[in-house]
């Protein structure tokens, strides 16, 4: 089976490929792959890092007014429509299928065009643009929200989960917390904003630390590169004192940290929110205001329906209500059991299988 995936921009759509690519190759060793990005996203740092060949169309999104570039956009997407029409004649896929980004726009459009089997995937409980487009043209839409098949044709919608949520079902629990300078037999909350970190909850968590320091469990809080020196400057000798808190600029083993944590403060990314539903993970989701049609606000508030995690907005975030939530959830044994089964049942563990099914179905 030859296979050709395409979505690009951020790790919300390179991560859930690549997870599934993984569960592909387990199941048909036999199976080839070819991944098309875009040649400014994400995957351009990520895609080099893995095995599978990798090809970049030049494309870009519309700006929101109204612009010059805007006629730009329009001119490189007829021009990757070309240059992808011209990859899918050399690569002669089975199937096509898109996780999201411009650049799965182009090559989808382009497969669906030429009567190649095509799915696109999408991760969030409202969909993007590009996905909302693709929608007419496309054979099946795998969503990983129940709350997103409103969006979509009824008869070609199937609920197939984000596959990263099963790769996390694979990994164990470890004394991996050791590497942080914690204790693997504590209580532990992890708390992150993304690679790149989120200054709200930086700015909430660093002036709860003199608090969370008296506490019984244990913090390991991954601020960010781009504000790890300043949260070590502004703490100063006094970062000693909190032996029950680990600040990390970045943490590689994220999978293998979320298994031996006990609650996740974050915001509510689809891949995020993949990882912690796949292990039963209670959280506290501070959905970022910056993405398109607030979408992680509609990711969040159908896992707090579910009663998996509780919900602060970014506006309303301070140290007080988050000490607060934190020992509301951690001082409870039976509501945090509570959320974790709740989350555990949010989370589609077998996303990848479904996934592959569909694909089954169509080819």
């Amino acid at each position: 089976m030859k296979v050709l995936v395409t979505g690009g921009g951020t790790g919300g759509h390179i991560y859930p490929a690549l997870a599934f690519v993984k569960y592909v190759k387990e199941q048909d060793p036999t199976s080839s792959f070819l991944y098309v990005g875009a040649t400014r996203g994400l995957e351009n740092k990520i895609l080099p890092q893995t095995d599978i060949p990798f090809k970049t169309l030049e494309i870009q999104g519309f700006k929101r007014s109204l612009s010059f570039d805007n006629v730009k956009t329009v001119q490189l997407f007829l021009k990757s429509i070309r240059e992808a029409k011209k990859i899918l004649r050399e690569f002669k896929p089975d199937v096509v299928i898109g996780t999201g980004g411009y650049v799965s726009g182009a090559v989808v459009y382009a497969a669906a065009k030429m009567k190649i089997p095509t799915i696109v995937h999408e991760q969030n409980s409202v969909p993007g643009v590009t996905n909302k487009f693709l929608a007419r043209y496309v054979d099946k839409i795998g969503i990983a929200f129940e709350d997103a098949a409103q969006y979509f044709p009824k008869q070609k919608t199937a609920l197939v989960g984000n596959p990263r949520a099963q790769e996390v079902g694979g990994v164990a629990q470890s004394t991996i917390l050791k590497n942080y300078n914690l204790d693997p037999e504590k209580k532990t909350v992890l708390i992150f904003g993304g690679s790149q970190g989120a200054l709200k909850i930086n700015q909430a968590v660093v002036a709860a630390i003199p608090e969370f320091a008296t506490k019984e469990y244990q913090i390991l809080y991954a601020s960010g590169e781009r504000y790890y020196q300043e949260i070590e400057e502004s703490i100063g000798m006094s970062k000693d004192a909190f032996a029950n808190i680990s600040i990390q600029p970045y943490i590689n083993q994220m999978m293998e940290v979320m298994v031996n944590c006990d609650l996740l403060i974050g915001r509510a990314g689809a891949t995020s929110i993949a990882e912690f539903t796949g292990l039963g993970l209670p959280a506290i989701l501070i959905p970022s205001p910056y993405v398109t049609n607030d979408h992680q606000t509609k990711n969040a508030m159908s896992l707090v329906h579910a009663g998996a995690v509780a919900m602060i907005k970014d506006s309303e975030l301070t140290e007080e209500n988050l000490v607060a939530k934190v020992d509301e959830i951690m001082n409870d044994e039976a509501l945090r059991s509570q959320m974790a089964k709740a989350s555990k049942e949010q989370g589609i563990t077998d996303a990848s299988e479904r996934l592959y099914q569909l694909v089954q179905s169509l080819i």
